[in-house]
């Protein structure tokens, strides 16, 4: 990437919350005013997956929709660069040289009150903030930003997602929290049982619990109605059997084939947990009761 003027941030940016879009738009504006590129450059794979393997916590959403959703917001450029032990060891002076001034032409750079970077992650906002002052690199630290009176985090919103918090976790992120996945083979038992589903592989690792949930399902740039389970299936199998949670939607009214296709699912309300069925034709009714309640909501 050869960029002669340009306005840039940096960080992970899982989520693509409110707190990064507050530092995200202010860079496209800022650029747009003096006439530079706007420059996201954002780590693949996370840090803390190369630092801390053994702690690592699933990511919100997987890289190809954090670059979609930053784009979005108005940024001429998404840098990815391949997080390494290598970059990680760069003392901070030297990340700044070679990358943000060196490799991007940055005149500015805006960052939150909490960015570290370089060895050890001893260059904090405050460190940088130092070496502009002698490199002519202006650097704009931005505050948290705080929703509910909480500091709106990665961490905490991976908290909400795993707990079920859905309606809270749409609050914190600015929109409606959803999950990219391919649509690939399964089991094909949804069929047998007169509603088709397609299952999902899901391109990042926080998902939500097991459950039965209302959604749209966003295909071709479409918005489709429909339901999503969860869940491991406690009529088919015993406790224990098939122990890796499956992801279902039933798409109402759609006849598109879509094995091997992307979709974005967006969550809007959980309609009620798993169960364990005494009989194939209770859980059917189920089925039916759970599409009217969603097609009202959905209305």
């Amino acid at each position: 990437m050869s960029i002669k003027n340009s306005v840039v941030t940096i960080g992970v940016f899982d989520g693509v919350h409110i707190g990064h879009k507050a530092i995200i738009k202010k860079v496209a504006m800022r650029a747009r005013r003096i006439g530079a590129k706007s420059v996201v450059v954002t780590f693949d794979p996370h840090p803390l997956k190369v630092l801390r393997p053994r702690h690592f916590v699933p990511s919100l959403i997987s890289l190809k929709h954090r670059v979609k959703l930053i784009k979005e917001l108005g940024i001429d450029n998404v840098l990815v660069m391949k997080f390494s032990k290598k970059i990680a060891s760069m003392p901070p002076e030297k990340f700044v040289n070679d990358i943000i001034i060196r490799r991007l032409n940055a005149k500015e750079i805006f960052v939150g009150e909490d960015f570290c970077f370089g060895k050890g992650a001893k260059g904090r906002a405050d460190v940088l903030k130092a070496i502009g002052q002698m490199k002519g690199l202006k650097v704009s630290i931005i505050q948290h930003v705080k929703k509910e009176r909480v500091i709106v985090s990665s961490s905490l919103i991976r908290r909400l997602v795993v707990s079920g918090q859905i309606n809270k976790v749409s609050r914190l992120l600015g929109r409606q929290y959803s999950i990219l996945g391919t649509v690939v083979g399964g089991s094909k038992l949804a069929r047998l049982l007169g509603y088709p589903t397609a299952n999902i592989n899901p391109h990042h690792e926080a998902i939500p619990p097991c459950g039965v949930y209302t959604v749209k399902v966003r295909f071709k740039k479409k918005l489709f109605k429909g339901i999503m389970n969860i869940g491991v299936r406690p009529t088919f199998y015993d406790h224990g059997r098939d122990e890796e949670p499956s992801i279902e939607v039933h798409i109402f009214d759609f006849g598109y084939r879509i094995y091997g296709k992307d979709l974005e699912i967006l969550f809007v309300k959980k309609l009620r947990n798993e169960q364990k069925f005494k009989t194939i034709d209770s859980l059917v009714e189920q089925i039916k009761k759970d599409e009217r309640i969603a097609r009202r909501c959905l209305a």
